[in-house]
């Protein structure tokens, strides 16, 4: 059998003179080789290259280190503008946070199952901290609700798998240190991107649910139940709530009246700054301060009741902090156990999630608010420099506060700098108020808790609105709602992100695409062309509308979606499907005998009836203006079509590409030898991306085999039509192409003569600016084909 190919030993040998390989001349040889194996066109058209990708990142390194390291400490750009108008605002702004945060703290310690000591820690280095880094104005770290709360299960998970072998807070510091170090380093390799990839709704359920979990946990903390697992699953600890309220105790006498004052103190505080506009500011701080004053009566009254009702075995009548801890009692380097670590690994990821997905979120919020842009991977670097900083002081894992970041802001706060005035509250805190922190009821801390927690729930009418925008995003935040209710907060988290992806990869795999015709629309006295639909779509269009569809033997395709592997398929199933519904095959199949049919041809079928009711196809028109990446097995799948209506057709099918947004698309489909040479596929490979190494000739049965005078692509070199076709098509096409030109002057070094330019290259005449001029160009060489072909339409 005699090969396709001739053997390449000889050719080998003769490029490797050994005695001179280091001449010029074997260099040239070499190289001439080495693109011949390749199969480097002889003729390359003029494409982006990957050295130019290259210098654009490689320019001024030295400045690029410099900007880099600068902008890891964001005070640099305004501290030398600080002056006493700025100080003013963070002076009130910080201490109105201060005062608000010490209470919240040690009420958030309380979830976390952690001695409310630890919650002051915490938010002491978050505000001391945080100025340095920060990007946002506004935000406020600290210990929160949802993050308590898995600290809190993350206790749980190690203290049941290894029981009392460490205690929670060393269980906690090292969570805030391992996702710290992670935070950090996902921020200082710049991929603060990722948090893109969850959308708001998976965030608003998963903060939805676990608010739910946290108030249903707090509400035996507010009636002094006792006797169940409050951090359960939120369902059990709501039944389990239920059936205990008859052996509630003395403690709801504190809680429930503090609950009950937050909320009318709040209620009046708005009302009353809508009545009387010019006292606002007093009623709004009135507002601020309602935590700390409901905290400091109902201290009052505990010490006031229990004082002298202390049993013999030391214990009070209602539950009470008693002693805490006077500074920082647990300073100094952490105790960092590996075991630990490996016991709390597989609860890293969702505290990580937590750590970064709300302050995100957060900062996004109030820049987006107030005026200015957040940079996310700085803030990923501020969050963890301090959690990893925290660790020294015994904090636990800390990050944005969307409560007492709204009051920062209302609070007029100037710069970043107002946490420094808020840790000086927390070290007054800390050094002189801890005597009076043993008689605060715990119940009080409960009803604070209850109290900021409830707005995190989202409201009737944001939920509304995610059933209008998307319902498929609404079932999203359903989901992970119940999931984060019935389940845990891990999974909710889970549920959420991985239904997003999945979402997301759906929308990517199954876009939308359409097939196009033309309308005119007029404007006074202007009239223009516009391509919608063929059949107008409702809600977007008027469906009433009569769509022309482009001239026989011409289709128009516009996908709405970048065009990648999951669904380049789908490109080419819709593009042939179409072709072969509304096209006649160009071969008359009628006289064939079924014995020589393809075995996939279904037959005859009034072949005869339907072939004479419709067009030859002659040209495709392909809308690449939502189009902005395009890889290698999308490129096979343009050549697919291609060769499949090709073969439809039974002659040379040429594709018009319109509003190309990349030079790298315009690079892969000149690659694959679109655009280029006489009918703009003289070079069209026929694989691209084959699975082996073998290219079709060796893989093709005989009916498809070039040996047997088959193959289009053979045809297309023996045929003297088609070579008439494409020298007249290509003067047409070129023509319609680029006579649209732009005024103006030229760049010094074009070789463009005149004021005036082309606005594609020459040398891909079958890439157009916009779609109009790609179906002006199509339509125009129907004429030339027809005429070559001898298949002009009958006329009746």
């Amino acid at each position: 059998m005699t090969s396709l190919y001739p053997s390449p030993l000889p050719t080998l040998l003769s490029y490797f003179p050994f005695p001179f390989l280091y001449n010029m001349e074997s260099a040239a040889r070499i190289k001439k080789l080495g693109k011949q194996i390749v199969e480097y066109p002889e003729d390359a058209v003029p494409v982006i290259s990957t050295a130019e990708w290259f210098s654009g990142l490689a320019q001024n390194p030295i400045h690029a280190v410099i900007r880099y390291v600068t902008s890891l400490f964001p005070i640099l750009s305004w501290i030398h503008r600080y002056n006493f108008g700025w100080a003013y605002g963070d002076l009130v702004a910080g201490l109105t946070v201060g005062i608000v945060g010490v209470p919240q703290s040690m009420s958030y310690a309380q979830i976390a199952t952690l001695p409310t000591e630890y919650g002051l820690y915490s938010s002491f280095v978050g505000v001391l901290c945080y100025c340095f880094f920060a990007t946002s104005k506004d935000v406020s770290i600290g210990p929160v609700a949802v993050m308590s709360l898995t600290v809190s299960q993350i206790i749980k998970h190690v203290n049941d798998a290894h029981p009392g072998e460490w205690d929670g807070p060393q269980i906690a510091t090292t969570v805030a240190f391992i996702c710290g170090f992670i935070v950090l380093g996902i921020g200082l390799l710049r991929l603060g991107w990722i948090v893109e990839f969850i959308p708001a709704p998976a965030v608003s359920g998963f903060m939805t649910g676990s608010a739910i979990n946290i108030v249903s946990g707090q509400v035996p903390g507010l009636l002094g139940l006792k006797g169940f697992d409050t951090r359960a699953a939120t369902y059990k600890v709501i039944i389990n709530t239920l059936k205990h309220l008859p052996f509630t105790q003395l403690d709801a006498a504190f809680g429930i009246p503090g609950l009950v004052f937050l909320y009318i103190i709040r209620t009046l505080c708005q009302r009353l700054s809508k009545r009387f506009p010019r006292s606002a500011r007093l009623f709004f701080f009135f507002n601020v301060f309602r935590n700390a004053f409901v905290i400091i009566v109902l201290t009052i009254a505990s010490w006031l009741y229990t004082r002298h009702r202390r049993s013999a075995s030391g214990s009070y009548p209602i539950k009470i902090l008693q002693d805490v801890p006077r500074g920082f009692k647990h300073l100094g380097q952490p105790t960092i156990d590996r075991n630990l670590v490996a016991a709390l690994a597989g609860e890293l990821p969702v505290a990580t999630i937590i750590l970064f997905l709300e302050h995100i979120a957060i900062s996004k919020s109030f820049g987006r608010v107030n005026g200015y842009k957040i940079n996310p991977n700085q803030e990923l670097i501020a969050i963890g420099v301090t959690n990893t900083i925290g660790t020294l002081f015994g904090a636990y894992p800390a990050t944005g506060s969307f409560s007492r970041s709204a009051l920062q802001s209302k609070s007029g706060v100037k710069t970043p700098a107002a946490g420094l005035f808020s840790a000086v509250v927390v070290i007054v805190a800390l050094y002189g108020l801890t005597p009076a922190f043993f008689w605060i009821p715990s119940a009080a801390l409960s009803a604070v808790i209850i109290h900021a927690v409830a707005d995190l729930v989202a409201s009737p009418a944001q939920v509304f609105a995610f059933w209008r925008v998307s319902p498929i995003e609404f079932v999203i935040w359903l989901a992970a709602v119940l999931a984060t209710i019935f389940a845990t907060i891990e999974d909710g988290i889970y549920v959420s992100v991985a239904a997003s992806l999945v979402l997301l990869l759906v929308r990517i795999a199954r876009p939308r695409g359409s097939f196009l015709g033309k309308l005119t629309v007029h404007h006074n006295s202007e009239a223009r062309e516009v391509f919608v639909p063929l059949k107008p779509k409702d809600g977007v269009l008027n469906p009433h509308l009569k769509v022309y569809p482009p001239a026989p033997g011409v289709i128009i395709y516009r996908f709405e979606e970048s065009f990648l592997y999951p669904n380049s398929s789908l490109v080419n199933d819709s593009v042939v499907d179409y072709v072969k519904e509304h096209t006649k095959r160009g071969k008359d199949m009628s006289g064939v005998k079924a014995s020589e049919r393809p075995w996939n041809d279904p037959g005859r079928n009034c072949e005869e009836l339907t072939n004479t009711s419709k067009p030859i196809l002659s040209a495709v028109v392909l809308d690449f203006s939502a189009i902005s990446h395009i890889d290698t097995t999308g490129i096979q799948a343009l050549v697919d079509t291609k060769n499949e209506v090709e073969r439809w057709a039974d002659r040379p099918i040429q594709f018009h590409f319109a509003s190309i947004l990349s030079p790298w698309i315009r690079r892969s489909l000149v690659a694959a030898g679109f655009g280029v040479g006489s009918t703009g596929d003289s070079g069209v490979r026929p694989e691209v991306a084959p699975v082996t190494r073998y290219h079709d000739e060796y893989i093709a049965d005989p009916q498809h085999c070039g040996e047997e005078g088959g193959d289009l692509y053979t045809r297309r070199a023996l045929d003297p039509d088609p070579e008439a076709v494409a020298e007249s098509s290509a003067t047409f096409s070129s023509r319609s192409s680029l006579e649209d030109t732009v005024d103006g002057s030229v760049d010094a070094g074009s070789k463009q003569n005149g004021s005036r330019a082309p606005l594609v290259q020459t040398s891909t005449p079958f890439f157009h600016f916009d779609l109009a001029a790609a179906v002006r160009a199509a339509e125009t060489s129907i004429i030339v084909s027809h005429r070559s072909y001898n298949t002009f339409p009958e006329k009746h």
